[in-house]
């Protein structure tokens, strides 16, 4: 047994538009506890489609993806959601907030899902969040009066709230300027090093890649360094 939080093994996705296309080919790599690691490649090189994949979305692929070092291949829709809900927080381009419920309340709706605490200790466990992104100030703000940058750090608290195994962003700073991109990369490595919260995130930012503590580069469907 190896100590890898996601694994990937001889992975391979075909779209079939209406040939058969090979999309990702011989994809194999592994993340340790702790490790923030960003893919980066050109668009159309197969970033999205992977991270798909390895958020279970998608459960049509060949080779093998383990995650928590048990196999992803054969489970039900419904116990591929539970892993989703249970171990892994999504952080995307958009923060996709619901614009009528409180910040606190969009972060604990996923804990809620989950009902693996009252509701009591789930609004203190989202207040706790908050705080530890700086905007428990704006708890009790709906989500259409904050501003981006606040926006996208409520859905990061709402990413941690069930303690997920890893953390995966599709372009998480691709809607955000420079300042507020700058601030969720320093959340995102002080999450990696202070708290051993492990990351995959997808970007286009070079300068987000170069200080994660390692790349995945893609061209064409394959990953062609590490």
């Amino acid at each position: 047994m190896n100590n890898f939080v996601l694994e990937t093994r001889s992975m391979q996705k075909y779209f079939y538009n209406p040939e058969k296309m090979q999309v990702l080919k011989d994809i194999n790599f592994g993340i340790n506890k702790g490790e923030f690691v960003s893919v980066i490649g050109k668009s159309g090189c197969g970033k999205s489609t992977l991270l798909y994949i390895l958020s279970t979305m998608d459960n049509d692929y060949e080779g093998d993806l383990f995650i928590d070092n048990t196999q992803m291949n054969g489970k039900s829709e419904s116990q591929l959601a539970k892993v989703r809900n249970e171990k892994i927080g999504f952080v995307f381009q958009f923060h996709y907030l619901l614009n009528e419920f409180s910040s606190l309340k969009n972060v604990m709706l996923p804990a809620l899902k989950l009902g693996k605490y009252s509701e009591k200790e789930i609004e203190h466990r989202a207040y706790e969040k908050l705080k530890a992104l700086g905007i428990e100030d704006q708890a009790l703000k709906k989500a259409n009066m904050l501003s981006g940058g606040q926006k996208q750090r409520v859905a990061i608290a709402r990413a941690l709230i069930n303690d997920p195994l890893i953390i995966m962003g599709d372009e998480p700073t691709g809607n955000l300027d420079k300042k507020n991109s700058q601030i969720v990369f320093e959340i995102f490595q002080k999450l990696a090093h202070e708290f051993n919260q492990t990351l995959l995130i997808v970007t286009h930012d070079p300068e987000f890649a170069n200080d994660s503590d390692r790349i995945i580069e893609m061209a064409d469907g394959r990953i062609i360094s590490e």
